[in-house]
């Protein structure tokens, strides 16, 4: 499984992948962070299609096209805001990686990349927050072969060493 799972560092949206993943906010209509940037280089039509979804709660996940971007589609997830850990963050995380990775199966999405959900202003520990994900795309991976290929994109420097040790 060592080769179907890789760390990346840099901009998501550069990458030409079947799936990107969006740490969006409930509303789907555009945010902060790797929410802007999606958005902002996906297009308007992100926005317009998204609108017609009528939100996401958290832990859930919804697919658009990827318009503009060299992603073939846009699977936005909303992340728990970290509030100490005892609001079910842990388990509402894991539910992201499930909930995208079980819609990525769905659309026959071979290839992958996901952000690092919840670490950058919603605050959830990085160090924690890569386990959950580690685990949930190995466990994942484990009984679904059909995905071919998962990319952790790391921002920043922080960010990539604590996916790299993990994994």
């Amino acid at each position: 499984m060592g080769n179907k799972i890789e760390i990346h560092k840099g901009d998501i949206t550069k990458l030409s992948v079947d799936a990107i993943v969006n740490a969006a906010n409930t509303s789907l209509l555009g945010g902060a962070g790797v929410d802007g940037a999606i958005h902002r280089a996906a297009g308007p039509k992100l926005l317009e299609y998204n609108k017609k979804l009528g939100g996401c709660p958290t832990g859930e996940a919804r697919i658009s096209p990827g318009f503009n971007l060299p992603a073939k589609h846009v699977i936005s997830t909303v992340g728990p805001v970290w509030n100490g850990g005892n609001r079910n963050e842990d388990e509402l995380l894991a539910n992201c990686y499930r909930n995208s990775l079980r819609i990525a199966f769905e659309n026959n999405i071979k290839t992958i990349a996901f952000p690092s959900i919840s670490t950058g202003v919603y605050r959830f520990p990085v160090e924690r927050a890569s386990k959950i994900a580690v685990k949930e795309v190995k466990d994942f991976l484990d009984k679904n072969p059909s995905i071919e290929k998962v990319i952790f994109v790391c921002f920043d420097d922080k960010t990539y060493d604590v996916y790299k040790n993990i994994l």
